[in-house]
């Protein structure tokens, strides 16, 4: 039984029997009943509101967490939000105001421009609960339930576009992004605040994230939006590749694709030819999707054209989601891994001071989304050969060729350390056996690791492998990164340029030892998953969802909402204050 489902139980049980209605009610409900008490005493009519609303709250508040128990991931509750925002304001009514409901049903229909679906928030119900208590006299009943379902919905809302809509810790087991730089306790007296000023809007307007990043990434959801209500994108015909000199009506359907994309000029009349202008276009286009840039439309780039707008609204909103999850996290000095986009930068005070291309685990070995901190560097590594790689990738070179080891310099140790002589080894069951890989340039790891302690084993690292960094999809590794450039990320990541510059850290390779040196601060890494990018000119660019992770997102997105409906000709005050849907 679920925490709401529990709670549902239990308000019930204390509100036996109360139905907010119009009309007569047989049974004079628990909530009713205060009223009346309240009423014979001759309190003013908010203060029966105000402590109708304690009473269906109250009995409920050691029911939910504190908003912010521990340094561990937490997602904020909307119900114990809820508790907090009425005992901030004493139980007085938030929504007394018509003004202030009006800027709410606006501000939560304007929510698509963030990729929510304004749905979620039963917009209908709320207006037309609003309009039944503009038509006839509200009990003091009604208007408390209206009360606190404006609120957990304004909550809800907020919440949604300040940290996202859906759990990524249900999403992936790997997750351990904490809350740490966000504020959920400020985040909350700021929303308080732009309500007591009546300020409603200005509280959407604050909840997303700031960041241009994101901006950009609602501009590119609109004008996406308006490329649909126009028809989508022209349709091009595939099967055959489309290359610089040929004339063909298919090339027509390009030209007319790249000019409402954006990357060619219109022509004033029709044209079949792949002229200049077109191959450059079409390059332009395979750079900023990830594809192999040669300018010429074959089958994969012909596919990416093809992609309907409406998925590319899906993706935008995808990674609108990501962003409301991480961008909190940005702040400061820290290395920030994309790995659907194949790359890796270093970023001071929200800036990026270096970037280079990386290697990512393949599809079957994925390199996991986590953060962790970097806190010391590896010179000359020697490798350990991971047990899966063992079994699945080496032992069958092993066993195809007996000098397949000593040829890349590869020890068996047996449980002890001991080197042992791989003639005498049964590679038919090599238990105990240990593979470790000795230093030197042609070693797996290169010449630097550079460390973050995880449960994953997985690092930064050089390669001897850099014929793979000139490929467009660089899914290539067992689950660690390869750096194209890892020796200058190392001298940034020292910050010391005495002792640790470039020919310091050549002296330090140059001994051949292995050798681990501690950074003198530890720096933030993020391994994040985005198939999004930004050209230099705004424009939205689409990776490759190469782990396939975007699906189980959108999912999540397109869920329906589990705020309760309203309806205050029939609305149990319990079900409203913990989110239930009304039977």
């Amino acid at each position: 039984m679920g925490q709401l489902t529990r709670l549902f139980v239990i308000s019930r049980i204390f509100f036996m029997g109360f139905l907010i209605s119009g009309a007569a009610i047989a049974e004079t409900s628990p909530i009713e009943a205060v009223s009346a008490v309240i009423s014979r005493t001759g309190a003013a009519p908010d203060d029966y509101v105000a402590q109708t609303i304690q009473a269906a709250l109250e009995p409920l508040s050691s029911a939910f967490p504190p908003l912010l128990t521990s340094r561990g991931h937490q997602r904020v509750d909307p119900s114990r939000v809820v508790m907090d925002f009425y005992m901030h304001r004493s139980y007085r009514s938030a929504w007394a105001n018509d003004s202030d409901v009006i800027q709410l049903l606006k501000s939560l229909s304007e929510t698509q421009a963030d990729g929510l679906d304004p749905a979620d928030f039963h917009i209908d119900e709320l207006a037309k609960a609003r309009a039944s208590m503009q038509a006839a006299e509200p009990t003091v009943a009604q208007r408390a339930a209206f009360d606190i379902a404006a609120t957990r919905t304004f909550i809800t809302a907020l919440l949604q576009l300040r940290r996202g809509k859906v759990d990524p810790s249900r999403l992936d087991i790997h997750w351990n992004f904490d809350p740490v730089g966000a504020d959920p306790r400020g985040d909350m007296n700021n929303l308080f605040a732009a309500l007591d000023a009546h300020d409603v809007a200005r509280a959407f307007a604050e909840a997303p994230p700031q960041e241009a990043v994101y901006r950009s990434l609602r501009v590119g959801l609109a004008q996406l939006r308006k490329v649909r209500g126009a028809g989508g994108w022209p349709k091009i015909a595939e099967g055959q590749s489309l290359k610089p000199g040929m004339d063909d009506a298919a090339v027509a359907q390009l030209r007319a694709r790249l000019v409402v994309g954006g990357y060619l000029a219109p022509s004033k009349k029709q044209r079949t030819d792949y002229d200049d202008s077109v191959a450059a276009a079409v390059k332009k286009y395979q750079t900023e999707q990830y594809l192999g840039a040669d300018g010429v439309a074959g089958a994969a780039t012909l596919a990416a054209l093809n992609v309907p707008v409406e998925a590319r609204i899906d993706q935008v909103r995808v990674n609108m989601e990501r962003a409301r999850w991480l961008l909190y996290k940005l702040q400061g000095t820290f290395v920030i891994v994309d790995i659907a986009g194949y790359k890796v930068a270093l970023y001071r005070d929200g800036k990026a001071i270096w970037r280079s291309r990386v290697q990512v685990g393949k599809p079957f070995r994925s390199t996991p989304v986590f953060q962790a901190e970097i806190t010391y560097v590896t010179f000359n590594p020697t490798w350990t050969v991971p047990p899966t790689i063992l079994v699945q990738d080496m032992l069958p070179k092993i066993q195809r060729d007996p000098g397949y080891l000593a040829a890349n310099r590869i020890r068996a140790l047996d449980r002890e350390g001991n080197v042992l002589d791989p003639s005498t080894v049964d590679w038919d069951n090599p238990r105990g056996i240990t593979l470790r890989q000795d230093a030197g340039p042609d070693n797996s790891l290169g010449q630097v690791v550079i460390r973050f302690p995880n449960d994953y084993s997985i690092y930064l690292h050089d390669t001897p492998h850099r014929e793979l960094f000139a490929q467009s999809r660089r899914a290539t590794s067992s689950g660690c990164i390869r750096v194209e450039n890892p020796l200058q990320l190392v001298e940034l990541l020292f910050n010391d340029p005495v002792r640790w510059n470039s020919a310091g850290i050549q002296a330090q390779l140059a001994n051949g030892k292995t050798e681990n040196i501690r950074l003198p601060i530890k720096v933030p890494v993020l391994l994040a998953y985005w198939t999004v990018d930004l050209s230099n000119d705004g424009r939205v660019m689409f990776k490759p969802d190469v782990y396939g992770y975007d699906s189980a997102v959108l999912r999540g997105l397109n869920l329906p909402s589990e705020l309760p409906v309203l309806d205050v000709r029939r609305a149990g005050t319990s079900a409203v204050a913990t989110g239930q849907n009304q039977q």
